[in-house]
């Protein structure tokens, strides 16, 4: 892996990293339990779409895990994980159909498919599928906050032009 590409891959993660932590300090914006606004996925799908698909991931794993331990709820991986896995999956799939100008929809549904990971991981640990039933209420919150981060990661993405080495189209 080159030092360019390795560099801007741990330059990535510690901003990811450090949106994750401040905006688990601001307060609910949203009176529904798990419901945050996600800035720190602006990182992931400005990654899918600038650097690649495995690129992205190592961020989005390494963020999950660093922001896991630092923030001193290391249970709260798996959900994490759950949601960051379907995210990534559906932002990958869509990236090969998608162009530069259509981030924003990758950004909406790849919150929604995280909402569903984390809603599924949360069945699967607590045995109850009746925590299903919150999942419309996140989905629906998932798409506007989605559409934000994706909007955003599209901003930047579009700004750097060939800066970033553009691997889609």
């Amino acid at each position: 892996m080159k030092t360019r590409k390795l560099t801007l891959m741990a330059l990535l993660t510690a901003i990811a990293l450090t949106i994750f932590m401040i905006e688990a300090q601001i307060p609910p914006i949203v009176p529904l339990p798990g419901v945050k606004l996600g800035l720190a996925n602006i990182v992931t799908v400005f990654a899918v779409f600038a650097l690649g698909w495995k690129e992205a991931a190592a961020i989005l794993f390494c963020r999950i895990f660093l922001g896991a331990v630092f923030a001193g709820n290391f249970s709260s991986i798996f959900y994490s994980a759950a949601g960051g896995f379907c995210a990534i999956l559906v932002t990958i799939l869509l990236q090969l159909v998608l162009t530069r100008k259509q981030m924003w929809v990758a950004g909406s549904l790849g919150a929604v498919a995280h909402s569903v990971g984390q809603v599924s991981m949360a069945v699967f640990i607590t045995g109850t599928p009746g925590v299903f039933a919150y999942l419309p209420m996140l989905a629906a919150v998932s798409i506007i906050t989605g559409f934000f981060t994706g909007l955003c990661a599209q901003f930047l993405v579009n700004r750097g032009g060939n800066q970033w080495k553009i691997t889609s189209k």
